[in-house]
């Protein structure tokens, strides 16, 4: 392993925000396994900001899907920029690309190689064209884990053998302190995430106005409202503005700050300056257990057992009908308060 201890280390994580989420316990692992080698990430424009001042890392390389331009953005200039940035880190001489995604990948076994990598580590499928992997990982062996765990296995080929950390996210200090600023009285800080991609996981918004009055008798909360800005009809990113506006108007309360979070690390900042967080799961229920806030994580049809909050305070909310609009406001409060008691 003294060979190893200079190396050029690429993680290469390019999917959603908790994904990436997940992978920062294996990226901490790796730190401390090489605290000499040269180790960096590829990421894309949507999550990267879930890497800000990590220490870990020595270069955070990000790069524009083109499913996230925004209006006035060119694609030929976006891809122009991938290109420049590809054949940087082409010079590099990486010697180790670790696709840290839980499948194997085709398409990431061949950006390594362009990139130059001089071996690829990542998921086998038992598939031929996984032999194009210099090292792998049998899914069969982390079918069944949390997905912390399932990228952690991937350590095992750098001597990684210690315990999984808890996964890593820092807030920007000025966000934080913008967010704390937007609370509107004294009391508890509850955060409410209300967005969820999927159709099972979105609470209604009466059970939201149900909580809020809740959190205000029980607790005499502060309620922050945050959600993924835009229009429900966005081809490109469906947003829940009229749901958040739906809330608030039905609420009627004073104390209810509405925060809207156009950028990651303005989320981040939010959930930050939070006592604690209601959310469905997603990048949001992720950022805020890494960020060590108390979490109450509504499930439908995902599984808890590989999607939950990994470590940390938190309560899973599940009904057996696997439908997150079937869990009562009552059930939410009563797990958040627990939370916050520290039972």
């Amino acid at each position: 392993m003294e060979r190893l201890s200079t190396i050029k280390l690429l993680v290469v994580r390019r999917d959603n925000i908790g994904d990436l989420v997940c992978t920062t316990p294996l990226i901490a692992a790796l730190r401390a396994r090489l605290p000499h080698a040269w180790l960096g990430a590829l990421a894309n424009s949507y999550n990267a900001p879930v890497l800000d001042r990590n220490p870990d890392l020595d270069e955070v390389f990000t790069y524009r899907k083109l499913k996230h331009l925004e209006p006035g953005q060119s694609a030929l200039a976006t891809l122009g920029a991938r290109l420049g940035m590809a054949l940087r880190m082409r010079r590099m001489d990486i010697d180790y690309a670790l696709l840290a995604t839980p499948e194997f990948s085709p398409r990431g076994v061949r950006l390594a190689r362009w990139l130059g990598a001089r071996r690829v580590v990542g998921f086998s499928d038992g598939s031929r064209a996984a032999r194009a992997l210099d090292l792998s990982v049998p899914l069969s062996q982390v079918e069944r884990c949390h997905e912390v765990q399932r990228v952690f296995a991937l350590g095992a080929y750098f001597g990684v053998d210690r315990a999984i950390p808890p996964p890593t996210v820092i807030a920007d200090p000025l966000e934080r302190e913008r967010a704390a600023a937007a609370f509107p009285g004294r009391g508890p800080r509850i955060a409410l995430h209300l967005s969820a991609r999927r159709p099972a996981q979105r609470w209604p918004v009466a059970r939201y106005v149900e909580l809020i009055s809740l959190l205000r008798a029980r607790l005499s909360a502060q309620i922050m409202l945050l959600w993924s800005p835009g229009a429900a009809d966005n081809p490109r990113h469906p947003g829940d503005d009229d749901k958040a506006h739906a809330v608030l108007a039905a609420a009627r309360l004073p104390d209810t700050a509405a925060y809207r979070t156009e950028r990651l690390a303005r989320l981040i900042g939010a959930l930050a300056a939070c006592d604690a967080v209601v959310c469905s799961d997603g990048g949001a229920m992720h950022v805020a257990s890494a960020l060590g806030r108390p979490v109450v994580a509504l499930f439908g049809d995902s599984p808890p057992e590989r999607w939950g909050p990994f470590g940390g305070a938190h309560r899973v909310l599940r009904p057996a009908s696997r439908s997150v609009a079937d869990i009562v406001a009552g059930e939410v409060a009563d797990a958040l308060e627990a939370l916050l008691a520290g039972r």
